[in-house]
C-alpha cells in the first residue's frame, strides 16, 4: 500500500521509519517532514494544517492509507473531510478528538463511563471559579480546557497557586483561547504513566506502557515541557495492570463514546496516576505520544502499516500486537532555553558518530544485534547542507536493549556524541525505574 504520513517531529520520524519497514507498503510519503524523515519517506511540501491539499494529493497520489501525527488536523476536522472523500485515514474524527481538545469533554465522558478519575468542576467564568477555589482550600490541579502544547496543566499546592494559574489561563490568557473554559480537579497522588492502545471502535489493542517525563529539568523540576525522554517498559507495573487498564478504562470509554454517536477509532493515550492498587485517570489524548512514540517504536514487531488500517477499517478483533520484550528509551535533546525562548539555526554535529561508531569506542557494545541506537529529528533543519536546529526539542536519541540499565546507558553515550551549542537534556531518564530495579535485587 502507498501511505501518507502528516506532521514533522519526532514521533512522526519514529512512525515513518516503523512504517519503511512494513512489507505492505510500497510507496511512504511525508507532509511535511524533516530531515532525517526525508531519508525514509517522499517529502510532501504542504502543511499538517492544509487539510484541502492533503486531501488532493491523497486523491491524486491513489494513497491507500493516510496517518496523523499531531492533533491539531485531527481537531480541525481532517479525519472527517477524508472519511466524507473515501479515503483511509487513522485518527479520531474532530467530535472523537475532543477527548484530547476539551478536558471538560473527557471528563464527563469518564463520569458517564463510570473510568476512575479525580473530582472536578469546569468554569468558562472568572469569578465563579475564583469563588470555588477559595471554597476548597488546598491543592488543586488547574487545567485549561482546550489544546496548550503540553502544558496548560498547573499542580497547585495551595489556594493562592491556583489563583495565580487560574488568571493565568481565564484573565491573561496566557493559552489563548484554549484557556477560556477551565477544569479544576483534585490532586492525585502516585506515578503517573502513559498508556497506549489501538483501536476501532469496539475494540482495542494494547501498544505498551511508558513513563514519560515532563519537567525540564532533573528531578522533576522547572516548567513543563512536551516531554523530556521516555522508556517503555515500565518495571514497576506488570501486564496485570495493563488489563486493567483495558478492562476498566479503555473498553468502557469506547462503548461511551459510540453510544453518544461518536465512535472512536485510533490511538487512545491513557495518562495514568497509580497509587498502589488504585489507579485514576488524569487526561486522555487521542494521537501517539512524543517522545512516547519514539520507544514504542522500537519495541513495535509486526506490519505497522496493516495494524493501522484494521483499525481504520473495524477490523481490529482478530490483529495480533507484538512488543519485543526488550526496553526501549529515548533521551530528548533540546534548545538552550526551552520550554522558554530558544534561538534556531545553531549547527548540529556528530550524528555521523552514532551512525558509524567503533565498538571499541563505547561502552555499551553497539555493534551487537542485542542494542540498538536511532537518532530521531525533533526540530532540525538543513541549511545549505549543515544540519541546523530549528525547534525547542530538536533530536530524540532512542536505544533499544535486553535491559533498561544497558538501554539508557546506549542512549545517553549516544546523546554525549551530539553537539550543538546550547544543547540540554536531562540527566535521570528512567531513575523511578532504575531505583524500583535496584530494591529488588
Amino acid at each position: 500500500m502507498k501511505v501518507l504520513v502528516v506532521g514533522k517531529g519526532g514521533r512522526e520520524h519514529a512512525l515513518c521509519w516503523r512504517l519503511s519497514q512494513s512489507q505492505t507498503v510500497r510507496g511512504l510519503y511525508c507532509a511535511s517532514g524533516n530531515p532525517g524523515i526525508d531519508r525514509l519517506a517522499k517529502p510532501v511540501a504542504l502543511s499538517p494544517g492544509d487539510i484541502a491539499g492533503l486531501l488532493g494529493f491523497a486523491r491524486d497520489n491513489s494513497i491507500d492509507l493516510t496517518v496523523i501525527g499531531p492533533e491539531d488536523p485531527l481537531a480541525a476536522g481532517i479525519v472527517d473531510e477524508f472519511v466524507r472523500a473515501g479515503l483511509p485515514i487513522f485518527g479520531p474524527t474532530a467530535a472523537a478528538a475532543q477527548l484530547e481538545t476539551s478536558k471538560s469533554f473527557a471528563k464527563t465522558v469518564m463520569r458517564e463511563a463510570g473510568v476512575p478519575t479525580a473530582d472536578f468542576a469546569v468554569f468558562d467564568d472568572f469569578d465563579a471559579a475564583r469563588r470555588y477555589i477559595a471554597a476548597h482550600p488546598g491543592p488543586m490541579v488547574v487545567k485549561a480546557d482546550g489544546l496548550a502544547l503540553g502544558k496548560g496543566v498547573t499542580v497547585c499546592p495551595d489556594s493562592a497557586t491556583a489563583l495565580d494559574a487560574l488568571a493565568d489561563a481565564m484573565e491573561r490568557r496566557r493559552f489563548g483561547g484554549a484557556g477560556a473554559r477551565v477544569v479544576l480537579e483534585q490532586v492525585l497522588r502516585g506515578e503517573e504513566l502513559s498508556f497506549f492502545a489501538l483501536c476501532d471502535g469496539e475494540n482495542a489493542l494494547a501498544l505498551g506502557m511508558c513513563q514519560d517525563h515532563k519537567a525540564a529539568f532533573d528531578g522533576d523540576r522547572g516548567p513543563n515541557t512536551g516531554g523530556m525522554g521516555a522508556y517503555s517498559p515500565v518495571p514497576q507495573f506488570d501486564a496485570a495492570l495493563e488489563a486493567r487498564v483495558l478492562d476498566e478504562v479503555i473498553k468502557p470509554t469506547l462503548r461511551a463514546m459510540k453510544a453518544r454517536g461518536t465512535e472512536f477509532r485510533g490511538v487512545l493515550f491513557v495518562g495514568l496516576m497509580v497509587d498502589g492498587e488504585r489507579i485514576n485517570v488524569l487526561e486522555f489524548n487521542v494521537r501517539f505520544g512524543d517522545p512516547e512514540c519514539q520507544p514504542l517504536m522500537m519495541r513495535f514487531q509486526g506490519d505497522l502499516a496493516e495494524a493501522l488500517l484494521v483499525a481504520t477499517e473495524g477490523r481490529l478483533a482478530r490483529t495480533p500486537i507484538t512488543l519485543s520484550p526488550a526496553s526501549a528509551a529515548t533521551v530528548v535533546l533540546a534548545s538552550g532555553g526551552y520550554p522558554g525562548e530558544y534561538r534556531k539555526g545553531i549547527p548540529i554535529t556528530g550524528l555521523e558518530r552514532i551512525e558509524g561508531a567503533e565498538p571499541s569506542e563505547l561502552k555499551v557494545k553497539w555493534a551487537l544485534d542485542k542494542v540498538r541506537v536511532k537518532v530521531f529529528h525533533a526540530g532540525t533543519a538543513l541549511r545549505d547542507g549543515q544540519l541546523v536546529t530549528d525547534g525547542g526539542r530538536v533530536l530524540a536519541v532512542t536505544a533499544m536493549a535486553p535491559t533498561l540499565e544497558q538501554t539508557l546507558q546506549a542512549a545517553y553515550e549516544g546523546a554525549d556524541l551530539i553537539e550543538f551549542e546550547g544543547k540540554h537534556m536531562r540527566r535521570d531518564i528512567g531513575r523511578r525505574a532504575l531505583d524500583y530495579l535496584a530494591r529488588k535485587r
